[in-house]
C-alpha cells in the first residue's frame, strides 16, 4: 500500500478514501432521504397534497410575476447545464476521466450516485402525474414532481467534488460551491416557473441523499475489504 497526496492507493493507484468519516455521510444521507421521503408521503396523501399545493400556489403567485433581465438569462443558462443535452454528455466525460485515471472508487462512487438518482426521476413523475405551474418561460411536457434538474443537478455536482477532490479544505471550499450551484439550479426552475417550490425542494434532498450516499457505500465498502483505512 503506497499513498499519492496524503491519501492511500494501492499499487495501481486506485483511490480509496472518498470520505474523511463515512458514518457522518451516511448519517447526512439517511437524513436527506428522510426529508425527501417525507415530502413524497404528504404528497402521496390527498388531505397533505391538497395543503402543499396551496402552499405552492401561493409561493408562485408571489414569485412568477417578479421577472428581470439578468436573471432571466441565468435561469435560462441553468436550464440547460440541468438539461439532459448537456449533463449526459458532461457525465459520460467525467466518466471516461475517472476510467482512464483508474480511480476504481471514485468511478464506482459517479456511476453509483447516477444509478440511484437517475432512474428515480421518471418513475416518480409518473408515479404522482403533478401537474406544472400553469404559465411559465420554458415548456416541459413530463410530470413536475419531483424536479429533474433538481435531482440531477444535486447528483452530479455533490458527486463530482466527492470523486475528483481529497477530503480536506479544498473540498469543504467547493461542496459549499456545489451546493450553491445546486440550490441556483433549483431557484430558477421556481423563477422560470417550471416547477413548484416543492418539486425542487424535494429533488434537492433526492439527488444529495443520492450523491452522499453512494460515496457512503463505496467508502464503507472499501474499509471493509481493507479495515486499515
Amino acid at each position: 500500500m503506497e499513498r499519492t497526496n496524503g491519501e492511500p492507493t494501492d499499487r495501481r493507484g486506485i483511490e480509496h478514501l472518498l470520505l474523511d468519516d463515512h458514518r457522518w455521510a451516511e448519517r447526512i444521507a439517511v437524513l436527506l432521504w428522510a426529508i425527501s421521503g417525507s415530502l413524497f408521503v404528504a404528497m402521496a396523501i390527498p388531505a397533505t397534497r391538497e395543503v402543499i399545493d396551496a402552499f405552492d400556489e401561493r409561493i408562485y403567485d408571489l414569485t412568477y410575476p417578479i421577472k428581470w433581465g439578468p436573471l432571466t438569462a441565468v435561469s435560462y443558462g441553468m436550464a440547460f447545464l440541468g438539461s439532459a443535452m448537456f449533463i449526459w454528455p458532461f457525465r459520460v466525460v467525467v466518466t471516461v476521466f475517472l476510467y482512464v485515471k483508474r480511480s476504481r472508487a471514485a468511478l464506482s462512487a459517479w456511476i453509483l450516485a447516477i444509478l440511484f438518482s437517475e432512474p428515480l426521476i421518471g418513475t416518480l413523475k409518473a408515479a404522482y402525474g403533478r401537474p406544472r405551474p400553469p404559465v411559465a418561460l420554458v415548456d416541459e411536457v413530463t410530470g413536475s414532481f419531483p424536479s429533474g434538474h433538481a435531482v440531477a443537478g444535486a447528483a452530479t455536482a455533490i458527486a463530482l467534488v466527492i470523486v475528483l477532490v481529497h477530503p480536506g479544505p479544498a473540498r469543504r471550499n467547493l461542496e459549499i460551491a456545489a451546493a450553491g450551484f445546486t440550490l441556483l439550479m433549483a431557484g430558477t426552475r421556481v423563477y422560470l416557473g417550471a416547477h413548484w417550490l416543492t418539486d425542487v425542494f424535494a429533488g434537492v434532498a433526492l439527488g444529495a441523499a443520492c450523491a452522499i450516499g453512494a460515496a457512503a457505500v463505496v467508502h464503507r465498502v472499501i474499509r471493509a475489504r481493507e479495515p486499515s483505512l
